[in-house]
């Protein structure tokens, strides 16, 4: 799996898909990752304004990590635009 999400919206459909190829319910990850299941349903939509505590418990209990790079060239998409 190796997906690139910018913004809110594309991280949660990331974790969702994760969650997804994993089998689990948002109730089981929410458990595994020590959150609420109506938390796990919020991130996975997108929602802003989510502590990023929050994601990296859910990418933690998914048993993915974070890689931070330079952004790609081929999009010709403002930072200022994502959000």
């Amino acid at each position: 799996m190796n997906d690139l999400a910018r913004t809110p919206r594309q991280i949660g459909s990331v974790l969702r898909r994760a969650r997804r190829a994993q089998a689990l319910s948002q109730t089981q990850l929410a458990t595994r990752a020590g959150l609420r299941q109506e938390l796990v349903s919020n991130i996975e939509r997108g929602n802003a304004g989510t502590r990023i505590e929050a994601i990296c418990a859910l990418v933690a209990a998914l048993d993915l990590e974070f890689t931070i790079r330079p952004r790609s060239r081929d999009d010709d998409t403002e930072i200022e635009d994502i959000f």
